[in-house]
C-alpha cells in the first residue's frame, strides 16, 4: 500500500525559504517518479514540480522560474523539495503524489499533505 507522509511547511516571510520532505513506504522507491503539487484556498490542484525514478530527469511548472529544486534521496526512501525566494501566491497546501509530470500524476490522497504560508 502506498504511503506518502510530507512535511516542512510552515509559516515563513516573502523571500524566505523552505524545504519540503515527502517519506514514502509501501512500493519500490527506487522505481517511482513522483510530484509535488499544491492548492492554494479557493483554486484548484497545481502541478509544481516531478522527478523521474532514477533522477534522470526533473520538470518544473512555469511559474517556478528557477526558484525551487526537487530532489530525492534513494537511501532514505524520500523526496524533496527546496524552495526559495517564496513570495505570497506560493502559500497553498502541499502534497507529494506518484508521477513525475503534470499529465501523468496520480491523484493526492486526500487529507495528508503540509501547509506553506507566506506572509510579511
Amino acid at each position: 500500500q502506498v504511503h506518502l507522509v510530507e512535511s516542512g511547511g510552515g509559516l515563513v516571510q516573502p523571500g524566505d525559504s523552505l524545504r519540503l520532505s515527502c517519506a514514502a513506504s509501501g512500493f519500490t522507491f527506487s522505481n517511482a517518479a513522483m510530484s509535488w503539487v499544491r492548492q492554494a484556498p479557493g483554486k484548484g490542484l497545481e502541478w509544481v514540480s516531478g522527478i523521474s525514478s532514477q533522477s534522470v530527469r526533473s520538470y518544473y511548472a512555469d511559474f517556478v522560474k528557477g526558484r525551487f529544486t526537487i530532489a530525492r534521496d534513494n537511501d532514505k526512501d524520500t523526496w524533496y523539495l527546496q524552495m526559495s525566494s517564496l513570495e505570497p501566491e506560493a502559500a497553498a497546501h502541499c502534497q507529494c503524489v506518484l508521477g513525475a509530470t503534470h499529465d501523468t500524476i496520480q491523484a493526492p490522497h486526500p487529507g495528508q499533505g503540509t501547509q506553506v504560508t507566506v506572509s510579511p
